[in-house]
C-alpha cells in the first residue's frame, strides 16, 4: 500500500512562543516569509501526499484561512499588476478537498491528536508531520522515508542522533546505530532520563504508521507528563508488527525552541542571495 494521507496535529497552544501565539497560532510564525506551517505542507505534497488532515483546537482560523481564497487580497494584487505575488497567493491553496479539518476539543498530547484522526484516515497506512520540526533538504525528507516503507511495508519513524544529555527532551529508541539509513526497533521509551536511555537515537518529527495503531490509542492510556503519547503506542505496537528508525539526508532545525526557530530563519534567508549580501556585514559586525 502507498502512503496517500498525512495527519498534522496542529491544536498546540505554543506557550513558548508568548506572547507572539497569543492570538496567532505557533504554526503561522514566519521563516523568513511563509509559515511554518506552509513549508510542512509543501513537504508532504511534494511527496506524493494527496489527502492533508489537520487536527486544530481553538484559535487556528489564521492558519485555515492561509489555505484559502483571498478575494479581496487577489483583486488588489491583481489591480496593481503584482502578478509574481498573486501567482504566488494561487499556489498556497491547493484542490478543492485536498485539506480536511478535525477538532482536538482537550489537550491531551500527541498520540490523542492522531487518533483524532482516526476515521478521517481509515484503514490505510498514513504520514505525521510536526511542523515544529522543519526539514531542509534536496529530496522530501517524508519522500525518503516513503521510499523505505515501499519496500518495508512497516512503521517508522525519522530519528538523529542527540547528545546523552538531551535525551529527556524526546522519544528515544532502543535500536542499534543506522546501519545505512535504516534501524529495526526494539522499544522505545518517552523522554528517558540520560542515566536510563536505551541509545541516543531520537524521534524528530515525522512518522508513518499503519492503521493499527489507532486500536492502541483508543486505551487512552497516560504516559511521560500526564498526555496520551504516539512512542508509548508505537512500543505496544511492536509486539505485533516491526518499526524501523530512518535516517535521512538533510538539516532538521528545531523550531519549537526560540533558538533553533532563530537558526532556520538565518539558514534560509542565506538562501537568497539579495538577503545574503545585506545579512552577512551585519553578522560580521555581531561577531567581531
Amino acid at each position: 500500500m502507498r502512503i496517500r494521507k498525512a495527519v498534522f496535529p496542529v491544536a498546540g497552544l505554543g506557550t513558548r512562543f508568548l506572547p507572539a501565539t497569543k492570538a496567532m497560532p505557533k504554526e503561522m510564525l514566519p521563516i523568513v516569509d511563509k509559515p511554518l506551517i506552509q513549508y510542512a505542507v509543501e513537504e508532504a505534497l511534494n511527496s506524493g501526499i494527496q489527502e492533508i488532515i489537520f487536527v486544530t483546537g481553538r484559535s487556528k482560523r489564521a492558519l485555515e484561512d492561509h489555505f484559502d481564497h483571498s478575494c479581496e487580497l487577489e483583486h488588489t494584487l491583481m489591480a496593481r499588476n503584482k502578478d509574481i505575488l498573486l501567482k504566488e497567493l494561487h499556489m498556497l491553496v491547493p484542490q478543492s478537498g485536498t485539506i480536511i479539518y478535525t477538532r482536538q476539543n482537550e489537550p491531551l498530547g500527541l498520540g490523542h491528536a492522531i487518533w483524532c484522526a482516526r476515521h478521517i484516515v481509515g484503514n490505510e497506512p498514513f504520514a505525521v508531520l510536526l511542523a515544529d520540526d522543519l526539514m531542509k533538504s534536496q529530496k522530501p525528507v517524508l519522500a525518503q522515508m516513503m521510499s523505505e516503507f515501499d519496500k518495508l511495508q512497516s512503521s517508522m519513524v525519522s530519528v538523529i542522533e542527540v547528545d546523552s544529555k538531551d535525551t529527556a527532551k524526546y522519544g528515544i529508541l532502543d535500536a542499534d546505530p543506522l546501519n545505512g539509513n535504516l534501524t529495526k526497533i526494539r522499544g522505545l521509551v518517552e523522554k528517558p532520563s540520560p542515566e536510563t536511555a536505551p541509545s541516543n537515537l531520537a524521534i524528530i518529527g515525522r512518522y508513518i504508521l499503519t492503521p493499527e495503531i489507532f486500536d492502541l490509542l483508543e486505551n487512552k492510556e497516560v504516559g511521560a507528563g500526564g498526555e496520551i503519547q504516539i512512542t508509548d503506542a508505537m512500543a505496544r505496537l511492536l509486539s505485533s508488527q516491526s518499526i524501523y528508525g530512518c535516517g535521512f539526508e538533510g538539516t532538521r532545525f528545531d523550531c519549537g525552541t526560540k533558538a533553533g526557530f532563530q537558526m532556520a530563519n538565518l539558514a534560509y534567508a542565506m538562501d537568497r542571495p539579495e538577503m545574503k549580501a545585506q545579512l552577512m556585514p551585519f553578522i560580521r559586525s555581531l561577531i567581531d
